[in-house]
């Protein structure tokens, strides 16, 4: 099924460049008069609407998570009527997620804002747990700008007029092993200053927060990092700054005990150099929500304070929570107080933001029927790509990808590039895609498949061996400490078209995979063994799809894949 509605893609910017005229006068004028119009027009816009997650109630409640995807870190800015976020990406390409709302609670993906890791020799084959961690979003003076940090290589910042459009190449703001998690704030005299912290794998040194000046022009820090506040007494393994000033205060929002079972703190000063006082404005308290930990505080239009944060869920990744939140004595607290301890805490179901109005549901995209000129926005290459590894076809409604040549020393798929994946969308899922296997007529051996990518994993192949295509389940565990693939199952098919799917499902320690086959798209086989999935680096599990072959020629074999089809399980 395609959710898409139409082929009209929204943006916000769009209304701002287009005069009002007198045809435009009358279709607001009858705007004005006609909700039911106003409706008709909004079901115009390009929204998809997942089959398998969606938070909003559609009774002016929403369900968290309001993304059951994993957008690690994420955090959030509003311009006028508008919201964008962006999330951790490590090291899957693109990277720095684009995400735009109305209200908080549907999201549509709408951009990458890193087509390239940097430095992009380095990112050429797999760096798990490296490359983009924890970014703050931030608007000022006409733009936007995204900092984040690499924890090998310094604290990066990219920045664009629209952020649906291009973005700058990365501007390394600060060079150094072991930054990280760095957020920006520009102060009303016109100075700006960034808060980070540290990565106790490069830096030797954890729990620690810094607050350093920075040019107006937030291109790179001057003076010197002053100590804003040490959490190894009370609050070890803070991290995750976010930097805001509000009346006369200046505040730190930062987690601290750890991504499992931490709290959430907010920390307040007159002075953005600190000293800094901290409070607990929330945690898990009597909840199955664990962390709470990191993300980004919002005000809407109408005043309100939200803070969107994430939940970490072993192979489903780093989930997105949406909480309300309500000053005390000029504390944040977040969630609802459910317990009388004085300590927010994150809630299940709750009533929407009020931005003034009612929007659509939406949400970011899964399936991808291939029938367009550029890959759907949810997928993501294991490392830098280049650029033979495949092509969307979309005047014949395809993705092609060609058998990419396995690395020399090859143990298994943990540290080859050409994996396309993305997230998993829900609890619950099974993803389907039809395929068209033309092998190499040089040499044989050619494979392609459907993948559970972490760090066990599974895929269901077709090979293509002497004898014919030889159809096989393989395994491997501990695949990021070199474990060795095996096959669990094994048969001849006597086509090249194939139907794969994988049902996946279950709760935070046991995410259950099982696949299947068809040979005419409407029986489908069980095939295998269960699988049980484990996330990969800092990211959860993962979904999709490759083509490799184990030897060098010229002239690779290919698979057509017709479409990726994410569905209710049966």
């Amino acid at each position: 099924m395609n959710n898409r509605i139409t082929k009209f893609h929204y943006s916000p910017w769009l209304s701002k460049m287009l005069p009002l005229r007198l045809g435009a006068t009358l279709v607001l004028l009858t705007l004005l008069i006609n909700p039911v119009f106003v409706q008709a027009q909004e079901s115009s816009e390009d929204r998809y609407v997942s089959d398998v997650w969606v938070a909003d109630n559609r009774d002016g409640t929403y369900t968290n998570p309001i993304l059951h995807a994993d957008y690690s870190d994420p955090d959030v800015v509003r311009v006028g009527d508008d919201y964008y976020m962006t999330a951790s990406s490590f090291n899957a390409v693109p990277g720095l997620p684009i995400l735009h709302s109305k209200d908080l609670v549907n999201w549509e993906l709408i951009n990458h804002a890193l087509p390239r890791l940097y430095p992009k020799e380095h990112f050429k084959t797999p760096r798990h747990e490296e490359g983009v961690w924890a970014p703050s979003f931030r608007y000022h003076d006409g733009e936007f700008y995204i900092y984040w940090g690499d924890p090998d290589f310094g604290i990066y910042m990219v920045k664009a007029d629209d952020p649906a459009g291009e973005w700058s190449k990365p501007t390394l703001v600060k060079k150094g092993k072991g930054l990280i998690d760095s957020s920006p704030l520009w102060d009303d005299d016109g100075k700006a200053y960034l808060v980070h912290a540290f990565a106790r794998s490069r830096a030797g040194i954890n729990s620690l927060l810094v607050v350093q000046e920075m040019k107006p022009d937030g291109t790179e820090l001057i003076g010197e990092p002053v100590l804003a506040f040490d959490g190894h007494d009370e609050h070890p393994t803070v991290e995750g700054p976010k930097f805001y000033k509000r009346g006369d205060y200046y505040y730190i929002l930062a987690p601290a005990g750890g991504v499992e079972f931490g709290w959430q703190l907010a920390m307040r000063s007159k002075n953005p150099m600190g000293p800094y006082k901290e409070k607990i404005v929330m945690h898990q308290g009597n909840t199955d929500i664990n962390g709470p930990h990191q993300g980004g505080m919002v005000e809407t239009q109408t005043g309100e304070s939200w803070f969107v944060h994430f939940s970490d869920q072993g192979a489903y990744g780093r989930i997105v929570h949406l909480n309300p939140v309500h000053w005390e004595d000029g504390w944040p607290m977040m969630g609802e107080d459910t317990n009388d301890d004085g300590i927010g805490e994150p809630v299940t179901r709750h009533e929407k933001p009020d931005v003034g109005q009612d929007y659509p549901i939406q949400t970011p995209p899964d399936s991808d029927e291939f029938d367009s000129n550029s890959l759907g926005l949810q997928w993501q290459w294991h490392a830098n790509p280049e650029v033979y590894w495949g092509f969307p076809h979309g005047n014949e409604s395809k993705l092609r990808l060609y058998t990419s040549k396995l690395p020399e020393d090859f143990t298994n798929y943990w540290d080859v590039p050409h994996l396309l994946l993305q997230k998993f969308p829900a609890q619950a899922f099974t993803a389907t895609t039809k395929l068209n296997f033309q092998p190499s007529d040089e040499e044989v051996g050619g494979k392609t498949g459907l993948t559970i990518m972490g760090r066990d994993y599974s895929y269901l192949s077709v090979t293509d061996k002497e004898d014919g295509l030889y159809l096989a389940q393989t395994v491997a565990h501990e695949a990021d400490n070199g474990g060795e693939e095996q096959e669990v199952a094994g048969e001849y098919v006597d086509t090249n078209q194939l139907w794969f799917r994988v049902q996946v499902s279950g709760e935070k320690g046991d995410v259950q995979s099982r696949f299947s086959y068809s040979t005419d798209g409407e029986t489908f086989q069980p095939f295998g063994e269960a699988f049980k999935a484990r996330p990969g680096g800092w990211i959860g599990a993962k979904v999709g799809l490759f083509a490799s072959r184990p030897y060098e020629n010229y002239d690779s074999g290919f698979v057509d894949f017709d479409w990726f089809r994410i569905t209710e399980n049966d």
